[in-house]
């Protein structure tokens, strides 16, 4: 994996959007000298029309990320691959055309853009079915040796076994746990010389997953590893990067403490960020108050009760708010207050309730909040105090998530389904811890692209 701006990304993803940015651009200048010819028109040089060209590869590439085009499972089958790539090209012509309307110099006119499009999705899909098994093999992903046969060292062979993973498990080293179960795992007794056994593996990095580290540390074997150009990584670490949370089964305060991120830099990505959440919300409550209104009437008309109600959460540093929103469920929902988990198949949802969650509708009047500064479009789903004081009690690091301000939409959001219960908050907490952790602008931008793609596809709502 490369790391851009603090965020993990696989070398096949990168790769893969190159190569798509690369023949967008191809294909936006063969459609506009086709049309150019079809038409009589002087082929003008290619760098007259430069904006338009990245104004067509951007706004589709853009499009694929929102929709999850480069992501595992595009990898796997290119029959999603294709499904995907539609929605996005589909997304891409409507993006592209309000820029029309806008701006019409900043693109082609609507025969180029047909043109243009069609010969695009040819080329990606070509590319997809050509590439896609070779991107989705071993040939992108990095081969590692584990040292440990204990139950540590079984959580990465699980991973590695898991489909569209980025790494290969070339090799497991007991080192003299008391109870090894990782079968096959080479005692280290057997290796007479560490480094040379992982040159001869052809690893590229060993992973530390021993289960007591005090005094147990093979110093001079990770220096002898080291210095033959291996990266040596420590298992919380490891699983962070490649899975996109962090892992509280294996962390540790002194990791937390010691490992990058959490930077205290942050006063411009605060004020950018700041700013951003001020403007958006300024145009989608401009732009979503029928919806909103119309909503609230159905609301309304379908049950008895208020069609907005306000619910207490706790926000940055622990400091409480509270949030508006369209009302979901029953007026009796819960019964003198108290904190009820949302479960499958809800029956105390009602049946616009059920629609305006699958959509995120319900969530609209919460840019209200974002205007006040209470939230950002982009953090930790803030919770409610009685379920924060619970999940303090059962989660370790539950309060370091109120370290940044909570948002509509967020990195557990985008990763994990509705959480409702304490399990479920357990795996939001690492993908939250995660995001506190590696926050910048380019991950909340990432966010924001993505939650299109739960919008579109909301699996996991209740």
């Amino acid at each position: 994996m490369i790391r851009l701006f603090k965020h993990y990304v696989p070398y096949a993803v990168l790769l893969l959007g190159i190569v798509d940015a690369v023949l967008l651009v191809v294909a936006g200048e063969i459609g506009w000298v086709v049309r150019a010819h079809q038409i009589g028109m002087a082929v003008e040089p290619i760098h007259t029309r430069v904006l338009q060209l990245a104004t067509f590869a951007a706004a589709l590439q853009i499009a694929l990320v929102a929709v999850g085009a480069y992501g595992v499972a595009s990898f796997l089958s290119l029959r999603f691959a294709a499904a995907r790539l539609a929605v996005a090209f589909s997304l891409g012509v409507i993006f592209q055309s309000l820029i029309f309307f806008l701006v019409p110099a900043l693109t082609f006119w609507r025969s180029n853009l047909l043109y243009a499009t069609l010969i695009a999705a040819v080329l990606l899909v070509t590319v997809r079915a050509v590439l896609g098994r070779l991107l989705g093999g071993d040939t992108f992903k990095r081969r590692i040796v584990v040292l440990g046969a204990g139950h540590r060292a079984a959580r990465i062979l699980a991973l590695s076994q898991q489909p569209g993973i980025n790494f290969v498990a070339a090799g497991f080293v007991a080192m003299g746990e008391a109870e090894a179960v990782v079968d096959g795992a080479v005692p280290r007794a057997d290796i007479p010389n560490l480094a040379a056994h992982i040159v001869d593996l052809n690893a590229g990095e060993v992973v530390l997953a021993l289960e007591e580290r005090r005094n147990a540390l093979p110093l001079k074997d990770l220096l002898r590893v080291r210095t033959t150009g291996v990266q040596v990584i420590e298992i919380s670490t490891f699983l962070e990067r490649e899975t996109g949370r962090i892992d509280l089964n294996s962390v540790n305060p002194s990791w937390l403490i010691f490992s990058d991120g959490f930077a205290s830099g942050r006063m411009l990505s605060s004020v950018f960020k700041r700013a951003f959440d001020i403007v958006a919300s300024l145009i989608l409550l401009a732009v979503t108050l029928p919806i909103i209104l119309v909503t609230a009437l159905a609301i309304k008309l379908e049950s008895r009760g208020p069609a907005f109600y306000r619910q207490r959460r706790v926000g940055l540093y622990n400091q409480g708010f509270d949030i508006l929103k369209l009302r979901s469920m029953r007026q009796d929902a819960e019964i003198a207050g108290k904190a009820v988990w949302a479960a499958e198949d809800d029956p105390r949802i009602t049946r616009i309730g059920r629609f305006i969650r699958k959509v995120r509708i319900d969530e609209l009047p919460q840019t209200w909040t974002v205007l006040r500064g209470e939230m950002s479009f982009v953090g930790p789903r803030p919770e409610r105090p009685q379920f924060v004081d619970e999940l303090e009690t059962y989660l370790p690091y539950y309060a370091e998530r109120h370290m940044v301000k909570p948002g509509i939409t967020g990195w557990a959001q985008i990763n994990y389904p509705y959480g409702a219960s304490i399990e479920d908050a357990r795996h939001k907490l690492e993908y939250d811890l995660y995001y506190a952790k590696n926050y910048s602008p380019f991950l909340d931008m990432l966010i924001l692209l993505q939650t299109l793609r739960v919008v579109l596809w909301p699996t996991g709502a209740r």
